[in-house]
């Protein structure tokens, strides 16, 4: 079969968009770190009608088969917000991106890319990063370090040889993800607990639990404060309305009043932090299935899981507070009481920050302080097209 030709075709079907969903299953079927997704939530992304993102954003998916037998997958997309960035900021005029990209070996591979990257100039297109898989809200980046454990909740996986098949095609690294771990059974230097003791007895700030029945107005306290705290960050597009109701769907169940806080100062929300129990965890051993019982297993963990890992994937302050002391001070005060209550109420012992952008000294500079180490990086390519 390896010398049987290669061919790489565009698709739409429902049925090939399934067989785009299967492949990793098979590639990944010996890897213990790879965390397979629930299908039906795969199937959801590349799906137009069951994905928000694509109210703002188009894409193409290809395949590529040997004999009839799938052995790679790749997305090409254009998102009408990320285009209209100003290009330091990362995405900008003439800018797409790749993403999803699987592939038996380096042929494969770079027939897919040049697949995708024709597939964008025919779109006007005339730069292209990845890979994105699909929106940056999603999960971005290639994994190139930390491949001896299974990634959280909304992180990546991928083979350790498809950095070198993406760098051969003639792609540079642009922008560095990282995740950082840490114990949380451990207490934090005498230093910050000091700073946490201070502000509590401030009469100034309130730090407190968000309420789920509340459940949009918090979302839109929230939503608020993160597109004015990651405004001026690398790759920031704002998340519109279809994406956030779609991902109140996916994530509600997971979402519970202890391990998410909220700021305030005066009376005003000013601060935010989002925890989730590491819903990998659950699924891993259902292996993308939810029938026949997977779905019970699953509904019976949600009640109250017990978990190893939490993970952060967002925190925000304010612009106007970013450059105060008490910009510190509210995130380690947020951290000290998720932090507690993630041992006390879920069992758990680690905790992950992130993905952190290379540059932003702020967000490194907090999880250096309480002990954090990276434990995984993230590679964002570039290429002109």
């Amino acid at each position: 079969m390896a010398n049987a030709p290669l061919s790489i075709r565009p698709i739409d079907s429902k049925a090939d968009r399934k067989r785009f969903v299967d492949l990793p299953f098979r590639l990944y079927a010996n890897d213990p770190n790879w965390v397979p997704p629930l299908k039906g939530e795969a199937l959801g992304l590349i799906t137009p009608a069951k994905n928000g993102w694509f109210s703002h954003a188009k894409a193409q998916l290809f395949l590529a088969e040997r004999d009839g037998k799938v052995v790679g997958r790749v997305s090409a997309h254009i998102d009408t917000l990320a285009l209209a960035m100003n290009p330091s900021k990362g995405f900008g005029p003439g800018c797409g991106q790749f993403g999803l990209l699987d592939a038996e070996d380096a042929t494969t591979a770079q027939a897919l890319i040049n697949a995708a990257e024709g597939w964008l100039r025919n779109q006007g297109m005339n730069r292209v990063l990845g890979p994105i898989s699909m929106s940056v809200w999603e999960e971005p980046g290639l994994l190139v370090e930390g491949f001896d454990h299974p990634p959280t909740i909304m992180m990546g996986h991928a083979k350790p040889e498809y950095r070198g098949w993406i760098e051969a095609a003639g792609y540079t690294k642009v922008k560095e993800l990282l995740t950082y771990e840490l114990d949380i059974t451990k207490d934090f230097p005498p230093l910050l607990q000091r700073i946490i003791a201070s502000g509590e007895k401030n009469p100034r700030i309130r730090i407190r639990n968000v309420d789920k029945n509340k459940f949009e107005e918090e979302a839109d306290i929230i939503l608020t404060i993160l597109n004015d705290a990651w405004s001026d960050n690398w790759g920031f597009v704002p998340l519109t309305a279809p994406e956030i109701k779609d991902v109140g769907v996916k994530l509600k169940p997971i979402v519970f009043n202890d391990l998410i806080r909220i700021a305030e100062l005066d009376g005003k929300p000013v601060a935010f932090m989002i925890t989730l129990p590491d819903l990998n965890e659950a699924i891993m051993p259902l292996r993308g299935n939810l029938f026949p019982f997977g779905w019970a297993k699953l509904l019976l963990w949600l009640r109250r899981p017990r978990v190893r890992t939490m993970r952060v994937p967002l925190m925000g302050v304010l612009k106007e507070l970013q450059s105060s002391r008490l910009a510190s001070q509210l995130a380690f005060m947020m951290i000290e009481y998720i932090k507690r209550a993630s041992v006390a109420n879920y069992g758990a012992t680690r905790g992950e920050i992130g993905w952190i952008l290379d540059d932003n000294q702020g967000m490194r500079s907090i999880a250096e302080a309480i002990n954090c180490t990276i434990n995984k990086r993230y590679w964002i390519y570039e290429k002109t097209l």
